[in-house]
């Protein structure tokens, strides 16, 4: 199990309620400790989706999105004025006595932030770090894996690509394979590539079996974690 951080300071849960990227200095200004971020929840959890489903992992959704999908699950993510900030330390803390081998940061759209302090108290704490990101905002942080789900609503910038270590796109229509085939011509030969029917459009399903089957450079992601019942 990673160990607690050392020195982390009790009274740091009574920070003022700034976020890393608010009208405090960022991250890369002052110290870890010193931050906290918008955060709709964090918990412990089982990933459901994409290369590392079914590991235990520690969850946390920070508040705030510009992309806005139809179809997003997580809607009430989207104002980050409705969602407590919650100071960096507290979270790292969380993920670290949670005994998971790594944290996923998501949201909402999490590049809204400042990375750069979240990332250095988690990797402090011996924990890895996964982001899940439409990647239409500037990276930031040190991120250890990160998984790409593009969206033409808000199209990935160009400085995500390289980094890029799983591509995941939502399908629901024929379009989105060309648009996965699209992104995936622009991410590194390493990337693993995804593709995830969309919960709520079953006629999805048929498009991606057909599609892997004669593409075999790409697989399936489901989402587990609705079937299991589990965050």
């Amino acid at each position: 199990m990673p160990s607690d951080p050392e020195g982390l300071p009790p009274e740091t849960a009574h920070m003022p309620s700034e976020s890393a990227h608010g009208s405090l200095p960022s991250g890369k200004d002052r110290h870890w400790k010193e931050t906290s971020y918008p955060v709709m929840e964090h918990f412990h959890t089982i990933q459901g989706e994409g290369v590392h489903t079914g590991q235990a992992a520690y969850f946390i959704r920070l508040a705030g999105c510009d992309v806005g999908c139809w179809w997003c699950d997580v809607k009430e993510s989207w104002d980050e004025s409705i969602h407590p900030h919650i100071a960096t330390v507290d979270l790292v803390r969380a993920a670290a006595d949670s005994g998971a081998g790594f944290t996923v940061i998501t949201g909402g759209e999490p590049l809204l932030h400042d990375l750069s302090a979240l990332c250095e108290g988690l990797h402090e704490a011996g924990l890895r770090i996964h982001l899940e990101t439409s990647g239409s905002s500037p990276m930031s942080g040190d991120i250890d894996w990160v998984t790409l789900s593009p969206k033409r609503f808000k199209e990935p910038l160009d400085e995500v690509f390289p980094l890029v270590d799983e591509l995941k796109v939502v399908v629901l229509t024929r379009k989105d394979l060309q648009y996965a085939e699209k992104n995936a011509a622009r991410c590194p030969a390493r990337t693993r590539k995804m593709l995830q029917p969309e919960w709520d459009t079953p006629a999805s399903i048929p498009l991606i079996v057909d599609y892997v089957k004669a593409h075999p450079e790409w697989t399936i992601s489901l989402q587990t974690h609705k079937y299991l019942n589990v965050p």
